[in-house]
């Protein structure tokens, strides 16, 4: 046998022998993974079966517990039941005493009822005979006797009423006196502004009295092409070096005396050259009038108002009341009325606004018909201004009733800014005027002997006669003469009115 056949047949034998080989092992192996397996599941099964009886245990104690919860809380509820039973119980036993307590007393007072029935009955047959009694003794009738009481109860009533009258005014007097002091001087002791003492006309220096004829021209064609320029009348007369600037509007009288100062200055003189400087001058005076205004406003602390109301604030910048600048009155009314509101917790930003728009009817009131107050009113409901403002400016001079607090406030600031000293100024025969016009204001009441204005105007002292005027009759006699001075006559601040009634005894010893 070759050598070659023998290792084919022993590699054949060996490859039958591995196989077998390689079977036997996996079968051993697979056997054994088998057996792994029926273990592992055992072992599942058994604490599947462990968890089970766990969970049974913990329910039945879950529900044991649940059952013990359940039976103390209808026993709690039970007892609750109970108790309110036993108070419902207790209640009606106690409504059934109070029922018996009150027709108890019902039976007690139909019998006291009919008891006091008798006798008032009684009383009254006593009174009848007594009335006759005294109607015998007095020689009086019913009628006749109640008048008589009636009267003196009613001087009695009437004395003390006017006792007491005038124990409630001095109290309420007192008080308010003290509040508006107190409020008053503190609003005027944090503003303070300077006197006003400019004039309302307007003077133009000159070099000489040479310029005054080139102002006239030929044939005074210069001063009537500044005159019909400006709308202002000028007034060249002995006064040396200077012309006069008459005009009823303010601001015309400015542009009228701007130019008219450039052109002294610029020399050259004639028509051309001042309908040029008039158009100049009154450009710049509309853009000053339009700074001043938001610059007021800015001041004020008042926001958001009409550019039209802006041009008429700052319009006031020209504007002079007895000597007082009316834009400087109307900012220091806006500071006072902030002030007074803050002491008193009002909207100060609305009063401030009712301040200083209050006068705003004096930048047109040469243009437009009626009272600055009635106009500023118009003016500022034409541009958006809300009622309560509205209001207070057409009522700071009492013109209008005063329905709101804002416009009484409005006016007392008003009084304060044009009635400190210093702040305006009148001429004599306007003074004397205005004091002949208080004491006629008062004279006219009956009962009234003598009126003195004193203080400068700020005070009317009454003296009345005793016999025709009583104290009650004083007080009312205060009062229509303050409203007849208030209805009649215009003044600045407020005026003081005095009835002094006195009764003389005089005797002489011999």
């Amino acid at each position: 046998m070759p050598q070659s056949l023998l290792l084919v047949i022993v590699a054949i034998v060996a490859l039958g022998a591995g196989c077998g080989a390689g079977l036997y092992a996996r079968q051993i192996i697979t056997s054994s993974r088998i057996r792994s397996d029926e273990e592992r599941v055992a072992r599942l099964l058994k604490d599947a079966e462990t968890g089970r009886r766990e969970a049974l245990l913990e329910a039945k104690d879950e529900a044991i517990r649940l059952k013990a919860a359940a039976e103390s809380e209808i026993q709690s509820r039970r007892n609750d039941l109970q108790r309110l039973e036993r108070r419902v119980t207790q209640k009606e036993e106690n409504l059934e005493r109070k029922l018996e307590a009150l027709e108890r007393r019902d039976r007690n007072l139909a019998q006291k009822e009919k008891e006091q029935g008798q006798a008032g009955a009684h009383l009254e047959d006593l009174r009848k005979q007594q009335i006759r009694q005294l109607e015998q003794v007095a020689a009086l009738s019913t009628d006749e006797a109640r008048k008589l009481l009636l009267k003196a109860i009613e001087e009695e009533v009437r004395e003390d009423a006017s006792r007491r009258v005038r124990e409630i005014e001095a109290e309420v007097k007192v008080d308010a006196d003290r509040r508006a002091r107190e409020i008053l001087a503190t609003a005027v002791q944090r503003l303070a502004t300077d006197v006003v003492s400019e004039t309302t006309v307007s003077v133009v220096p000159i070099p000489s009295d040479e310029m005054k004829g080139r102002i006239i021209g030929r044939e005074g064609r210069n001063i009537r092409a500044l005159e019909n320029a400006t709308g202002v009348d000028l007034i060249i007369d002995d006064t040396p070096d200077a012309v006069t600037l008459s005009a009823f509007d303010p601001v015309r009288r400015e542009v009228a005396r701007l130019a008219l100062s450039r052109l002294v200055l610029d020399g050259r003189i004639h028509p051309a050259r001042i309908e040029e400087v008039v158009n100049k001058a009154r450009a710049e005076v509309e853009n000053v009038i339009r700074e001043e205004g938001e610059k007021a406003a800015l001041e004020a602390g008042v926001h958001g108002l009409h550019q039209e109301l802006i041009k008429l604030l700052g319009r006031l910048k020209y504007r002079f009341s007895y000597g007082q600048n009316v834009l400087i009155h109307s900012l220091e009314v806006a500071h006072l009325c902030g002030m007074i509101a803050n002491e008193l917790g009002e909207d100060a930003n609305v009063l401030k606004r009712a301040g200083l728009l209050h006068d705003i009817g004096k930048a047109v009131d040469h243009e437009v018909e009626g009272t600055h107050a009635s106009i500023g009113a118009d003016l500022a409901r034409r541009y958006g201004q809300s009622a309560r403002i509205v209001q207070a400016i057409g009522a700071h001079h009492m013109e209008d009733e005063p329905v709101t607090l804002d416009a009484i406030l409005v006016a007392a600031a008003d009084g304060i800014s044009g009635g400190r000293p210093g702040a305006r100024r009148e001429s004599i025969e306007h003074y004397f005027r205005r004091l002949e016009a208080l004491e006629k204001a008062a004279m006219g009441f009956p009962g009234v002997e003598k009126v003195y204005a004193i203080q400068a105007g700020r005070e009317v002292r009454i003296i009345v006669k005793p016999e025709e005027v009583d104290d009650l009759s004083a007080m009312r006699l205060a009062r229509d003469i303050v409203k007849n001075i208030e209805d009649n006559l215009e003044f600045p601040g407020q005026i003081k009115v005095t009835v002094i009634r006195e009764t003389r005894a005089v005797e002489f010893a011999r």
